[in-house]
């Protein structure tokens, strides 16, 4: 009984060191500005469940996904790594946009799927945990692994529902300077994805 929760703690702490329920708060902002918090609501519940499900379905049926489309972990982290990077990239050059210009017909729900479901949620890092836990995991132990998984997305739903009680405690301004270091620095994690996939495909293969 000790090693399985000893088992579902280690698997709880990587998805949390990789996908943070509040280092996800300003990304979650960036993408739904113009959304109201009805929308909001449903965006966060369409992505984490998507999110579980991409990730659920990976727990089970990964390696045999890999193997059949003839897939690497190299070329995995090279695509995810430019993914990730054009997300930050568009964080970090977006402009703040007035109220009058908030209308639905600027708004696509569409984010909850991308970015926001995959890569943010469920993107290359977070696979490639689940692949490496797999490899060698029982059945109770996909169990555990999807059941930690799900945590960690609950835990984000919350922090999203949150987000418009952030921006009203700490200020739309702070936000924005907020939403510009967070792009800056998931800029920089698709880059070192991107130099990770480069040096495990042309410097550790044998």
């Amino acid at each position: 009984m000790e090693s399985i929760w000893l088992y579902a703690i280690g698997a709880f702490t990587a998805f949390f060191a990789i996908n943070n329920p509040v280092g996800n708060i300003p990304i979650f902002l960036s993408l739904t500005k113009q959304a109201d918090g009805a929308r909001k609501k449903v965006i966060s519940k369409k992505a984490t469940f998507t999110a579980f499900v991409i990730i659920a379905g990976f727990v089970l049926l990964g390696k045999y996904i890999f193997d059949l489309f003839g897939l690497t972990i190299p070329a995995f982290k090279i695509t995810g790594g430019i993914l990730v990077f054009f997300v930050g990239f568009e964080m970090i050059r977006a402009q703040q946009s007035s109220i009058d210009n908030q209308t639905e017909i600027d708004f696509n729900e569409g984010i909850s799927i991308s970015p926001l479901a995959i890569p943010i949620l469920a993107g290359p890092g977070t696979i490639v945990t689940v692949l490496n836990y797999t490899t060698t995991a029982s059945y109770l132990d996909m169990v555990i692994i999807v059941a930690m998984f799900g945590l960690i997305m609950f835990l984000n739903h919350l922090a999203f529902l949150s987000s418009d009680y952030l921006v009203r405690y700490i200020g739309q301004n702070k936000i924005v300077v907020i939403e510009k270091i967070m792009g800056l620095i998931i800029a920089i994690i698709g880059t070192n994805m991107l130099i990770e996939g480069v040096h495990l495909a042309f410097f550790e293969q044998v």
